[in-house]
């Protein structure tokens, strides 16, 4: 226990010598340092950049994905894309019919993995409030289990119940900017606003979502009303509609699935070769699309802060070889007292992996700085997780110490003799 302490103090030692030998390099040829760190700050400050930047783009598409839920399948006329392999057959999925409430109650009366189902029609309606008045507002008109297949987060209120939903009881929930522009700081809970052409009371606000790339469900601009009461104000069979779907905890996605499209073939009475007139979409396949979006990003990022670290490394490169010249009989004298070749090797790639950590640190200091810039963004907020920070660090220390080994090797490798003796 004794003999490893030891051990390990006189390493760190030689690496805190390392770390001051180092610093102590950089005056020496202030030009040439820059160089040699310009070249892994570019690199780090590339590569991390574009890390912040795929999680904020991650954070803001799941954020607009998840204003539906995210294990919810819904019945459409079109599907999100074609099968694999095929084109998007767009002129013959718009011949589709689009789902009907008496295949939601079909549905609900007849599955057996079924959790929650919601039928939910949708159009653009005016709303106004005294003299103020919201143009083209997205009025959502569900069915009462619409909070268990969506994301329905109330900020102030409540949601429907089950006798306003059946009884065309006339309540609306408002989006958050609806709310704001309509009541402007008044208290809008119980106040009575004009839904298109009927009066309405306020029940409930929604809060706040945010902008999203992926706007599925603009909740901020949306409009809820129960369906039995927008059936008086608008056509519901002829506008667009879906079925959501939640299946129940522990039952298979491809057993779910399957249930569904059976059920589905039997309501709309499609013959065993007549292809499927609906389908059935799902917020994970939108999620692997992005994924792999995002992914094709971090490989340019990689790439372009790869030349960067590249040179950066043959810059660092560099100043080790000049170090090791400069410092040829230093080292023969530690050579000729005992020093044994790990411990000079160790030497050199402790200083090397500090000079690329220093172009690290500047690199990540320089993220930090446009993160503080423009992180503020509501509609797309950046954030420097430590995960990145350590990541980049990382990243710096490993191009360090290979950049650094060959110097390193090379001096651990000289003869003491000739060390000593040289000029």
């Amino acid at each position: 226990m004794i003999k490893l302490y030891r051990k390990f103090t006189m390493i760190f030692k030689l690496v805190t010598e390392s770390i001051i030998f180092a610093f102590g390099s950089l005056k020496g040829d202030k030009f040439r340092t820059f160089l040699s760190l310009f070249g892994v700050t570019i690199g780090i400050f590339s590569i991390v950049t574009v890390f912040t930047a795929i999680d904020a783009l991650q954070s803001n598409v799941e954020r607009g994905l998840n204003s539906f839920g995210s294990t919810t399948v819904y019945v459409q006329q079109f599907p999100f894309a074609p099968e694999e392999g095929q084109e998007y057959k767009w002129w013959e999925f718009r011949t589709r019919p689009t789902p009907k409430y008496e295949e939601y109650l079909f549905l609900k009366n007849n599955s057996k993995t079924l959790d929650a189902v919601a039928f939910v029609t949708f159009t653009s309606m005016n709303v106004k409030y005294k003299r103020t008045s919201f143009s083209g507002g997205f009025v959502t008109a569900p069915t009462f289990e619409w909070d268990k297949v969506a994301n329905v987060d109330i900020e102030s209120g409540r949601y429907f119940s089950l006798y306003e939903t059946q009884s065309a009881v006339p309540v609306v929930i408002l989006g958050h900017s609806v709310s704001d522009n309509l009541f402007k700081g008044e208290e809008p809970l119980n106040k009575i606003i004009k839904v298109g052409s009927a009066n309405a009371k306020v029940i409930g606000v929604m809060k706040k979502a945010g902008e999203s790339i992926i706007n599925i469900f603009d909740t901020d601009n949306s409009i809820l009303i129960p369906y039995s009461f927008g059936g008086t104000l608008f056509n519901t069979k002829r506008s667009d509609a879906m079925i959501c779907l939640k299946p129940m905890d522990g039952v298979e996605r491809d057993d779910f699935i399957q249930e569904m499209r059976l059920l589905l073939r039997s309501v709309r009475r499609l013959k065993p070769k007549q292809k499927d007139n609906f389908a059935l979409n799902e917020m994970t396949f939108l999620l692997n699309s992005t994924k792999e979006i995002f992914a094709g990003i971090s490989l340019a990022g990689w790439i372009i802060g790869g030349f960067s670290i590249l040179i950066g490394g043959f810059g660092i490169a560099n100043i080790m070889f000049v170090s090791v010249k400069e410092r040829t009989n230093l080292i023969g004298i530690q050579k000729a007292l005992g020093a044994k070749k790990y411990t000079i090797l160790t030497q050199f790639l402790a200083e090397a992996a500090a000079l690329a950590i220093t172009g690290g640190a500047i690199g990540i200091s320089l993220v930090f700085l446009v993160v503080i810039t423009i992180g503020s963004n509501e509609s797309f907020p950046m954030h420097l997780s430590l995960y990145n920070i350590i990541r980049g660090l990382m990243i710096s220390s490993v191009i360090g110490i290979v950049a650094g080994f060959v110097p390193a090797y090379t001096a651990a490798n000289l003869n003491p003799v000739e060390a000593i003796n040289s000029k």
